[in-house]
């Protein structure tokens, strides 16, 4: 197979296209030094197809979004383009570095581009009217689509088909990124930050709930993460004694514990599961760790004073059940439902017991 040339853009015109009337914004080349650049045909088409607008293109409208392209050089300084120009195209940075500038404040950055970035795609795809500075910062080797003095007008006259499925992409591409502002503004509205406080954490205790560990906390898992849940024992015996007030008491202490673990540990999330039941997770905690962090909180639960009980000689104990993801479990809420399983086993089997999920041997605390 010939392997095909590399080919500089800018300095073929495709038939039908008059270049002796260049647009506003059609500077020639030598007044901004633009030198034009060889490219490989393969590398050009890696690049465009990197770029949101052209990815899903087929590969004939991909060659010829190639073929319509331009590769060209700028040196450190120059603009590439300024506020208030139409985005008649869109850039993919080869080299170098551009970054991006508001106009009445030409020293505050915006944004920096580097190889493999596209820059004023959605503009383009909008036909929107930049307000930015775009700035090279390095010299940047620059890859243009369409190619100057080429526009989507002639595209569409050239090969109409290629044009109607480059304009639907860009539709699909500005109705999804108005769907991502939208949900951006939404989840940060006052009122919906209040509900989902309300929904992921515990009103009695202040520990996350349930809810939380089952939806929101799957995001931040960072193997291994270790799950250590904590039943005190004997707490019905507490409330039956000396009321629910006790109880009360014993579970605002217990929550004091737990958070204060988290807080030595410097990382994790203290939950309440349901009644009395609580855990732990712990990011980046392996099994022997785990342990560790499983015993310092049965000591800390047989060592709870319940102000109601005082001087009655009521203590705790604890049954303790430790899982480690994804060692025990790769799906996080099948590895929470059997690591809650073998608390309950534990604290069916008498208390004062530390199961692991895997193996499901026990051991005294």
């Amino acid at each position: 197979m010939t392997k095909k040339p590399a080919f500089a853009r800018g300095r073929a015109t495709p038939p039908g296209v008059d270049r002796r009337a260049p647009g506003p914004y059609d500077i020639d080349m030598d007044s901004q030094r633009r030198a034009a650049c060889a490219i490989e045909r393969g590398e050009l088409l890696g690049l465009l197809r990197k770029s949101e607008l052209l990815s899903g293109l087929l590969d004939d409208d991909l060659d010829y979004a190639a073929e319509s392209s331009e590769c060209f050089v700028l040196p450190a300084g120059e603009t590439l383009f300024s506020p208030g120009e139409r985005a008649k195209r869109f850039y993919l940075v080869r080299s170098g570095e551009v970054g991006a500038f508001k106009p009445e404040e030409p020293r505050h950055e915006l944004a920096r581009f580097v190889a493999g970035d596209a820059i004023a795609d959605f503009d383009f795809a909008a036909g929107a009217v930049l307000d930015a500075e775009a700035r090279v910062m390095a010299d940047a080797e620059l890859v243009a689509f369409p190619r100057r003095g080429l526009g989507m007008q002639d595209l569409a006259r050239e090969k109409p088909d290629a044009a109607a499925r480059i304009h639907l992409r860009a539709l699909s591409m500005i109705s999804k990124r108005l769907r991502s502002t939208q949900r951006l503004i939404s989840e940060n509205s006052p009122w919906v930050r209040e509900l989902r406080r309300q929904i992921y954490t515990d009103a009695s205790t202040g520990l996350w709930s349930r809810t939380f560990l089952d939806e929101e906390l799957p995001r931040s898992l960072e193997p291994p993460t270790a799950i250590v849940l904590v039943k005190p024992d004997r707490f019905k015996e507490l409330n039956d004694a000396h009321g629910h007030g006790a109880g009360d008491q014993a579970m605002a202490i217990l929550s004091g514990i737990l958070v204060a673990e988290t807080e030595a540990l410097g990382r994790g999330w203290a939950v309440r599961l349901r009644s009395n039941e609580t855990a732990l997770v712990v990011p980046r905690c392996d099994m022997a760790e785990a342990t560790a962090v499983a015993r310092r909180l049965a000591a800390a639960v047989a060592g709870i004073e319940v102000p109601a009980a005082a001087g009655t000689g009521f203590a705790f104990t604890a049954s303790v059940a430790i899982a480690v993801w994804p060692e025990d479990g790769a799906e996080w809420r099948r590895l929470v439902d059997g690591a809650y399983g073998v608390l309950t086993k534990a604290w069916r089997d008498g208390g004062a017991r530390m199961y692991r999920l895997k193996p499901h041997a026990g051991a005294k605390p």
